[in-house]
């Protein structure tokens, strides 16, 4: 995976942006690392999906390696691009980014993610992606 953006990625328009909010949070205070696996999951799904309207799954996500913690009151932004589409596949890359809280203009990258994702028919069979 290519190293990440040396600045915030102002140029883009994030796939999903939220405010971390107490529920979300560790023992430590921090926020649990599966809440940011969770909204790297779903934003790889919307990527996904301007390739595929049907049913997606999730079979991988790879080098998740979380640089930064995230806070409570951070704005964290997801951002994807893809990366490869297959037959039945669709490969994103998700980039996460938090602002600090309470209208800080310091934004840190906190990790990104590759998301393979399979299109399923129903009874959850491998289906092909029709290419634009």
């Amino acid at each position: 995976m290519n190293e990440p953006h040396e600045r915030y990625p102002s140029d883009r328009q994030p796939a999903i942006r939220t405010v971390m909010m107490p529920r979300d949070t560790n023992a430590l205070g921090t926020i649990f690392g599966g809440v940011i696996l969770s909204h790297i999951d779903l934003a790889a799904a919307i990527e996904a999906h301007h390739y595929h309207p049907g049913r997606v799954v999730t079979v991988a996500m790879d080098q998740v390696v979380f640089k930064q913690p995230v806070f409570v009151g951070d704005l964290v932004s997801f951002f994807t691009e893809t990366v490869r589409v297959g037959t039945t596949s669709v490969t994103a890359k998700v980039e996460v980014w938090a602002q600090r809280r309470f209208g800080s203009e310091e934004v840190v990258y906190v990790t990104e993610a590759l998301v393979t994702l399979v299109a399923v028919d129903d009874q959850f069979r491998k289906v092909p992606i029709k290419k634009p």
